[in-house]
């Protein structure tokens, strides 16, 4: 069994391998493909209302604010005339075209010939935009694209890769090239300007090496993976000298102190670093680049080790949007911006993917269902950009921002979820998360069918019924929480081997075959690491992947003055009336009594105080 020691989230229970030895170990890449969720369709207690609001509410919302309340669209028509005025935030179209991957994914699963017309509109408006060399950005078109290029700041190539991104995921889901088409004319056209015996470019905010793979992946066309390099590896020699830089230029917030395949700690903006090693991991898979893989590995023991949160969530301080120093993680000012939390389940389940490591996916999780998770309501239409771990009551989410990354990047994410469940190698299918689904996928030439019925994660009993024959083994993951369990096959009860977190079934598997797991699942009491200084004498409630917290609403008798003790006694209970249905846990210390609930949940009742960290003696 694998035992965690949690820290606030510092894993000291994980063993660091030296960087070295693990670039030297290193002989294949990409160990695990990942399953695309075209092929998984949910139905999950927990998940499959998310998504059916997603549809009904998320979206819609999403396309009211870009089409009537802001002047995203506005700008793509304006652009399109050449005349007019620009109106928000210079990287504003990015919002629009991650609603547009939202659409995609929403329309592979759920065709809806509605959103799929209004996606085609934005679409139009997209392509008259686009300028006769291939550039679109609509913040220079209708400014003076006299300025385009002189500022590595104003994130164009941000916002291109936002674009390259919709525009695979509009193709894959449709068939239709047009934004394709757009997006691989922006990249050609940028291409003409940046590169070898070209100019200097480092992006101040990362995203287009990761869509260039993708826009690779579709095209077969290297030379997007090659651009793609070429960006990473300018990174860290001083190439803002030029004048394309803001005034302060600082390369760290940036990423830009020193070249990537050094790297050994996180800096600067969390998003723009998890997008950094985002595409740091995609290259390394292409290229068989060992070293990235080497400082991949740094940088991940620097992130989960000494600046990850408890709730997955990452970025300490609203100063930078990031970082400060390691082991500094308050809990009323933690920023953990909602579009970290959804970086670090891209990165992570990368990871996973080059290593076939589930230490990835327990990260991976623990971010998905705490930090990702919060940053959306129950009813869909509102939204976090900041995910505090305390609370004076005056924090709430909103309708929309100016700065809208994160509700757009919500549009995108929830629909995607059934991306991370499975994952496939030559010789083994990788059961990653417990999500209610039917699964049909290739494993080489193979056809693997799945049925998984689960209740998780209010409990972890899953039961995965094979509706193929095939002989490869299965690998279920033990999640790093999970202390004990048991697994049967066809009801006979067996001992399985553990490799990298998962349990490996070895069977000649038939239509038919039905597999049970059964995790405890008991309430854990958190202390974090003693180089966390803000978390001092207190502790946290954890129960499986879910993280909780204390709101006032549940506690109204002396909220300020409830502790937890060495004595508390804990118990949980299933209350579906309680926020759509939730695991509530009540802790009794003689006369007193704290009731918990998600922290996923937090602030959809009346307003009041919230903490995760609770006061506790012993």
């Amino acid at each position: 069994m694998k035992k965690i020691l949690l820290a606030t989230l510092c894993f000291v229970g994980f063993t660091a391998c030296s960087a070295k030895k693990e670039a030297e170990t290193v002989d294949t890449f990409r160990k695990v493909d990942q399953v695309d969720f075209s092929n998984v369709h949910i139905h999950d207690n927990f998940w499959s209302p998310r998504l059916e609001k997603h549809i009904m509410v998320t979206l819609p919302v999403c396309i009211d604010q870009i089409e009537n309340q802001t002047g995203r669209i506005r700008n793509f028509e304006n652009a399109a005339k050449r005349l007019g005025e620009h109106s928000g935030i210079f990287f504003d179209d990015s919002d629009v075209y991650k609603a547009v991957e939202g659409m995609a994914y929403s329309l592979i699963n759920h065709p809806d010939t509605a959103l799929e017309k209004k996606a085609d509109e934005w679409i139009d408006k997209f392509a008259a935009a686009q300028m006769p060399d291939g550039y679109i950005n609509t913040y220079y078109t209708l400014t003076g694209l006299d300025k385009r290029w002189t500022n590595m700041d104003k994130h164009e190539m941000y916002c291109a890769g936002h674009m390259i991104e919709a525009a695979v995921a509009y193709y894959e889901a449709t068939g239709k090239r047009k934004m394709l088409d757009v997006a691989q004319r922006m990249a050609d056209y940028m291409m003409t300007v940046f590169g070898p015996e070209k100019r200097h470019w480092v992006p101040g905010h990362e995203e287009i090496e990761m869509a260039l793979v993708k826009l690779y992946k579709v095209t077969g066309e290297k030379k997007y993976v090659d651009f793609a390099y070429w960006l990473l590896e300018e990174r860290g020699h001083g190439y803002g000298s030029d004048g394309n830089v803001p005034n302060g230029w600082n390369q760290k917030y940036y990423q830009d102190a020193i070249p990537v395949r050094d790297q050994e700690k996180i800096s600067g903006h969390a998003v723009r670093s998890m997008y950094l090693f985002c595409g740091m991991a995609d290259v390394a898979a292409l290229k068989q680049d060992s070293g990235y893989m080497a400082a991949l590995n740094r940088l991940w023991d620097n992130v989960v080790l000494q600046n990850m949160y408890i709730t997955g969530g990452i970025g300490s301080s609203s100063h930078n949007e990031g970082f400060t120093v390691d082991y500094d993680l308050p809990n009323k000012e933690a920023y953990c911006e909602t579009c970290a939390s959804v970086g670090m389940v891209l990165w992570n389940a990368r990871m996973n993917e080059l290593t076939g490591d589930a230490k990835y996916v327990d990260v991976l999780e623990r971010s998905m269902y705490n930090g990702a998770l919060a940053g959306i309501n129950l009813k869909g239409d509102r939204f976090f950009y900041v995910n505090p771990l305390e609370s004076d009551g005056d924090h709430h989410r909103q309708a929309w921002y100016g700065c809208a990354c994160c509700p757009s990047q919500i549009s995108r994410f929830l629909p995607s979820i059934g991306n991370y469940i499975y994952g496939t190698s030559k010789n083994a299918v990788y059961v990653n998360l417990y999500i209610g689904n039917d699964a049909k996928f290739k494993m080489g030439e193979k056809e693997i069918e799945f049925n998984m019925e689960t209740n998780y994660p209010w409990n972890g009993a899953v039961k995965l019924t094979v509706d193929s024959d095939f002989k490869e083994d299965i690998r279920m993951r033990i999640p790093d929480w999970c202390k004990d369990y048991t697994l049967a096959v066809n009801g006979k009860s067996v001992t399985p081997t553990i490799d990298k977190g998962y349990a490996v079934l070895t069977n000649k598997w038939k239509k038919g075959d039905v597999i049970e797991l059964n995790m405890d699942m008991p309430i854990e009491v958190k202390a974090a690491d003693s180089r966390v200084k803000q978390d001092a004498g207190k502790r946290a409630i954890q129960r499986g992947p879910l993280v909780y917290c204390m709101e006032e609403t549940d506690n109204k008798d002396h909220y300020d003055e409830l502790t937890l003790s060495s004595e508390t006694k804990y118990v949980s209970e299933f209350d579906d009336t309680l926020l759509g249905g939730v695991v509530k846990v009540r802790a009794n210390d003689k006369d007193k009594v704290i009731n918990f609930i998600p922290y996923y949940a937090w602030d959809n009742r009346e307003a009041g105080k919230m903490k995760v960290w609770i006061d506790y003696t012993e």
